[in-house]
């Protein structure tokens, strides 16, 4: 569902991403870790075609993402660490202008069951975005990639700054996605959420995917340990 192969992307003598490779199938979640400036969103903005790399090939769902960006986009939704939604606009009447704007309709009933299912109570359907919490968005924007039928899920961290519990909700979506067989990447600096949730997981340093590894193959504590080592290895270099 997601091909990244050989990226890079240089900003004159700044190297953001260097051979960048890596697939994320049907069903499965990628967590990418890393320090600020590790290139996580840089990758996530070129699968979105938000940048143009410099070198290689992105793809979602087969389909180039450089060659074919309004296709590529039909088969996803990204959800950045603050979604925009209108604030003046309800739950219901943001899901129906999404959907619209991506070729969808649906009713009011059925615009409400998906928000339902999404997680978002029933009594939040008809209040203003502008009184909503950053997980009560959320939920909006896990709406939107059920009524679209999204088969790639792209998240800029996005159980930063969430309180246990909204962030464990958030993490319980995803699970569902992913056994609904969304492929999903997720930036995150969040190390027990990503072995929580991903099944598989890389470790970014300085644009390099250092580490790529199935989340099976380690504990908690050693995914610390090896993402640890990573990181110190960058600041004695």
């Amino acid at each position: 569902m997601i091909t990244v192969e050989n990226i890079s992307k240089k900003y004159g003598d700044f190297t953001a991403l260097k051979d960048l490779s890596f697939e994320v199938k049907a069903g499965e979640i990628l967590c990418l870790l890393g320090a600020n400036g590790a290139g996580k969103s840089t990758t996530i903005n070129i699968l979105l075609n938000f940048i143009k790399p410099t070198s290689g090939i992105s793809k979602i769902n087969e389909v180039d993402v450089l060659k074919n960006p309004l296709k590529t986009k039909g088969f996803l939704t990204y959800i950045p660490e603050n979604l925009m939604l209108y604030p003046t606009f309800n739950a219901v009447e943001n899901l129906d202008y999404f959907t619209r704007l991506s070729g969808k309709k649906f009713n009011s009933k059925e615009l409400e069951q998906i928000l339902l299912e999404a997680g978002l109570e029933h009594g939040a359907h008809q209040k203003r975005i502008s009184t909503f919490s950053k997980g009560m968005r959320q939920k909006v924007g896990i709406a939107l990639a059920i009524a679209k039928d999204s088969k790639v899920l792209l998240l800029d961290e996005p159980t930063s700054g969430l309180d246990p519990k909204s962030s464990n909700e958030f993490i319980s979506l995803l699970t569902k996605m992913k056994n609904n067989g969304v492929a999903v990447l997720m930036a995150t600096h969040d190390l027990f959420r990503a072995k929580q949730v991903g099944t598989h997981i890389g470790i970014m340093r300085s644009g390099i995917l250092e580490n790529y590894s199935k989340s099976s193959n380690f504990s908690l504590k050693e995914l610390e340990s090896v993402y640890l080592d990573i990181m110190n290895f960058k600041n004695v270099n």
